[in-house]
């Protein structure tokens, strides 16, 4: 059966109450990987993966997800500012109806405005140079999408 596709908040019951997740920052040529805790209390980056084709990224997202045990997927869902959805949003349905049937592990859509420009700044003012910034902006908006995610589902929980 496909992994079920939902609203994070949606997706949150279909998850354990324990065990990672995998944060994804899908771009049109990478996929920016990050990975929570068991806790759900922290992200951190994992990589940055080059597109090639579907099977191919799918399969090297489903390694790290079985690498760290996963429990679930956040996909950022890159919404425009009027909260419309554009092509990037559709591409991300997409990509995330495709990679469902690959897995049993629930997928949670989080809104990802403004991400990448975030991560864009506060690389900026870190003074990283524009070619590193080019190598790390996608596993960093991964980070910023993930931790977005889980400190939501923390005030959820009732937690700081």
């Amino acid at each position: 059966m496909p992994a079920l596709i939902l609203p994070l908040i949606e997706a949150a019951p279909h998850w354990p109450d324990r065990g990672a997740l995998v944060g994804l920052d899908l771009g049109t040529k990478t996929i920016g990987v990050a990975v929570s805790d068991p806790d759900r209390r922290l992200a951190t980056g994992v990589e940055t993966i080059q597109r090639k084709q579907f099977k191919l990224d799918a399969a090297r997202l489903l390694t790290i997800a079985a690498e760290r045990n996963a429990a679930g997927f956040v996909l950022g869902l890159p919404i425009n500012m009027d909260g419309s959805e554009g092509p990037r949003a559709q591409s991300t349905r997409a990509f995330a109806r495709n990679f469902a049937g690959l897995t049993p592990l629930a997928i949670g859509l989080w809104d990802e405005r403004l991400s990448t420009a975030a991560v864009e700044r506060e690389l900026i003012g870190m003074d990283v140079s524009r070619a590193r910034r080019a190598e790390v902006i996608d596993e960093h908006a991964a980070i910023f999408i993930l931790q977005g995610a889980l400190d939501r589902l923390a005030k959820l929980r009732g937690e700081r």
